[in-house]
Parts: C-alpha cells; structure tokens; sequence
C-alpha cells in the first residue's frame, strides 16, 4: 500500500471514530509506530488530523474549535430533541421551583420544549395556586426570547457582556449574580466531557459563567450530546464529582462510563 493511500484511510477512519491511536493505526495496517507518526506528522501538516498524545483527533475536537450557536442549532436535531425531552421531565409540571437553563443548543432545544408545554396548558396549578409560576434563570438571549411571555414562567435574565458566538451574557457581572441565586437544578451545557479533564469549553469567559452556575445550583444537569462525550477544550468549568446527572443520546465509552459511575454520576440515555 502507498503511503498517500494509508494515509488517506488514517484519516477516514479518524474523521469516523474521533480519534485514533498510534498502536492501533501499527497494528491494522502492518506498520511500525514510528511510520505511523510520520504518516499523522504529514496528516497534521495538511491539516487532516490534530496530533494528540498516543495519537491523532479530528481537526474539529481542537480545543479552541467552537461554532456559533446558529450552527450548532441546525446540528443533530434529532438527538438534542431526546435529550431535552429527558431533560424536561425532570422539571415540575406544578411551576414549583426554580431552575437555570445555561447557554447551548441543547439547553435552547429544552426551553423550546418548556414554552411548549407550558403554552399548552400542562403545567397546572402549583401550590401557590393558579398563579403560580416556575422561576427560569437564563444568560442567554435566544432562549430568553423562546420563553418570555409564556403563561406560568417568571423568566430572570441575568446580565453582562453579550458573547455574539454564542449569543449568551459573560463577564463579571454575570459571575457575581450567578453567585447570588440558588436554583433548585441548572440545566448546563459542554463542548466537551472527558474522564481526565471533566467538562470544558473553549472560551474562559464562558467558562468562568458555567463554574458559576455549577457551584450555585442545588442540582446539576448536564446536557451533550455523543459529539462531546471523549472530548476535551481549552478550559475546564466542572469535574465530573461536581456533577449529578449526565443526559446524552449514546452510552459513554469504557473509560468515561467508569469514570462518571466512580463520581456518583447518573447517566441517562435518551
């Protein structure tokens, strides 16, 4: 085989998996690891791989690799639908509590979801009565926008600096008045959740928000999807102790399945 052929099943098999090791890429094409590195040294080189330890990531798990939110919105539609609906059954239907949704694409899928059920008429009565109402804490402009009006919520928009990638407040002042609140769950997204490096994403402004709201809330709800399950960004927010429950639509690998069950992590499957 011609080392431009191998070379190009490297990267099919990379853009397939995620990622690739060097003894595995040795062992399935009959090659020593040092041939493998040159191949993955030629690859990056190109701009077909990114070159991790023990091997070689898609170009797209870089860290500092982050689409805007109308991009990711259009993004495996399918599997953020099961994953918010799983999310939204553990929100009351009696507007009882409160609950922060973070920003993301899967987190705006749950508060579509949300304004949905409560234009619908389904949440019913609280405690407090008819007028009762479940507080909804958000940072984020589009799903401000899917939620405020709706019958049943007291919509809180915290402020601060809007981030147009992701169209979400950061900054100080939203750190600070993430601190002052306690929701009784917070709905959090990732651009990545791993056994080593736990959940991160690639902006630190972003990043100090979600460590905000992972230390305010009572409960934390993570929902990601099979992308970000093995995946690593710039900076780290969480470790998988400071979690509670993880929502995907895969089962987690070997080695992120033990990692989060050793953490007392709920893994639901959607």
């Amino acid at each position: 085989m011609f080392a431009e052929e191998r070379q190009q099943l490297i990267v099919e098999l990379v853009a397939a998996s995620g990622r690739a090791s060097v003894t595995d890429l040795a062992e399935r094409f009959s090659i020593t690891t040092e041939t493998v590195r040159r191949d993955l040294a030629a690859l990056e080189a190109a701009g077909s791989v990114r070159r991790v330890h023990g091997g070689a990531v898609s170009p797209e798990r870089i860290s500092t690799t982050e689409e805007s939110i109308l991009e990711r919105t259009v993004q495996r539609p399918s599997e953020k639908t099961r994953i918010a609906a799983a999310a939204l059954a553990l929100i009351p239907e009696d507007r009882s509590g409160s609950i922060l949704i973070d920003a993301g694409s899967t987190t705006e899928a749950l508060a579509g979801m949300l304004a949905a059920r409560s234009a619908a008429g389904t949440t019913g009565a609280g405690s407090n009565g008819a007028d009762a109402e479940l507080v909804v804490i958000t940072h984020a402009l589009p799903i401000a926008a899917r939620l405020s009006g709706e019958t049943g919520i007291a919509l809180h928009l915290l402020g601060g600096k809007v981030r147009g990638l992701t169209q979400a407040a950061v900054g100080q002042s939203t750190v600070e008045a993430a601190g002052r609140i306690r929701p009784d769950i917070a709905f959090i997204g990732t651009n990545g959740i791993s056994a080593a490096f736990g959940l991160s994403t690639p902006d630190p402004e972003e990043a100090a928000v979600k460590a905000a709201f992972v230390r305010s809330a009572r409960r934390i709800v993570v929902l990601a999807d099979s992308s970000k399950l093995d995946a690593e960004t710039l900076v780290q927010f969480a470790s998988l102790k400071d979690l509670d429950t993880v929502i995907t639509n895969s089962n987690p690998s070997p080695a992120l399945a033990a990692a989060l069950s050793d953490a007392g992590v709920e893994v639901v499957v959607a």
